[in-house]
């Protein structure tokens, strides 16, 4: 019975959340502060998941094979490959590391 209670208080939670950004005056919106920061928020928080889920497994800091295909898409980034190249180097070199290291 827990898990039912802690799914309706996430969803009005949810739901909480959306009614109040609909509340927001237009006019706090249009501020250049905050348009600036909702531009760079999401990439703040794309980047702390990357780090999240590449170095950390429960409590614990790894570099694996996981680090080496994140830096192989950083190199292949500044070398201004496409989006799909910048994947497969990622799988690739992820994959090589972890065939070699077992």
């Amino acid at each position: 019975m827990n898990i039912w209670i802690a799914v309706a208080v996430t969803a009005v939670g949810c739901y909480a959340v959306k009614l109040a950004g609909l509340l927001v005056p237009a006019g706090a919106l249009e501020r250049p502060l905050v348009r600036r920061l909702a531009a760079l928020l999401p990439v703040a928080l794309l980047a702390a998941l990357t780090a999240q889920q590449t170095f950390a497994d429960g409590h614990t800091l790894v570099l694996d094979a996981r680090a080496a295909g994140l830096a192989a898409a950083a190199v292949a980034l500044l070398l201004r490959a496409p989006f799909l190249v910048v994947v497969g180097a990622a799988v690739a070199v992820t994959a090589g590391v972890r065939a070699l290291t077992g």
